[in-house]
């Protein structure tokens, strides 16, 4: 059976490569503030803020209508603001929140009722290494996304009983345009606490999620997969 699927933060990224990868299994529905490079591989988008709790709900709304039924969602919408804690302005610590755990949370409350009467519900977050680690500069990103894992295991216990599962993916150093903007020094450290010894793909995360959502994964829930070429096992960032 063809599922339905919805993925926040689909219009670029790991997002639009969530995106790519579930769209051979699943109608998919991406939410995103903008589709710079269009739709891609989503049968139906809709630009959505996912900090606004009432604009989810219309969104997913939106989705029901179309298809009466969500079976996966994929929490991938994100932001930085990246600035010393003692540098950092009430906005830039509580927009990260808002975006990368309050809509996340949106998200997941918006869709329960859904997933809830799947025979397959997956919620799946995206979070980061960081979020299981820290990061210099990044108080408002690392605190939003380890939030994420306390939401992820909360959730699990609860949607349980409904045979819904809750995951999280952590990347680590993943290529993505963000990450391209970095000075070559920045990038050079990163890839040299990695022991792969190479940059993520955004492909890696998205088969992650992929396989998180599948059948063969529905003995797994409440669990944090690190995909980072091996950062955490190789140690604290220098």
């Amino acid at each position: 059976m063809r599922r339905t699927a919805v993925v926040t933060g689909a219009g670029r990224g790991i997002g639009r490569a969530i995106v790519e990868r579930l769209a051979g299994d699943a109608w998919v529905a991406g939410l995103d503030l903008a589709f710079p490079d269009g739709p891609g591989a989503a049968q139906w988008v809709r630009e959505t803020d996912v900090a606004d709790s009432a604009a989810v709900d219309a969104a997913f709304a939106g989705v029901l209508e179309e298809r009466g039924g969500v079976d996966w969602v994929v929490c991938a919408a994100g932001i930085t603001r990246d600035r010393v804690s003692w540098k950092m302005s009430d906005a830039e610590w509580s927009d990260v929140l808002a975006v990368n755990l309050t809509g996340a949370f949106n998200a997941a409350r918006g869709a329960a009722p859904a997933l809830r009467r799947s025979r397959a519900g997956r919620l799946v977050f995206i979070s980061s290494i960081n979020g299981l680690r820290g990061s210099f500069g990044q108080s408002n990103y690392a605190a939003a996304k380890a939030g994420l894992i306390g939401l992820a295991r909360s959730l699990a216990l609860e949607l349980a009983r409904d045979g819904v599962t809750v995951n999280v993916v952590a990347p680590g150093f993943i290529d993505t345009a963000m990450t391209r903007q970095l000075p070559d020094s920045v990038r050079a450290r990163a890839l040299a606490r990695t022991p792969l010894g190479r940059c993520g793909e955004t492909a890696d995360v998205a088969n992650a999620v992929r396989f998180l959502c599948a059948d063969a994964a529905s003995f797994i829930t409440g669990t944090v997969l690190p995909v980072d070429g091996g950062q955490l096992v190789g140690g604290a960032p220098e």
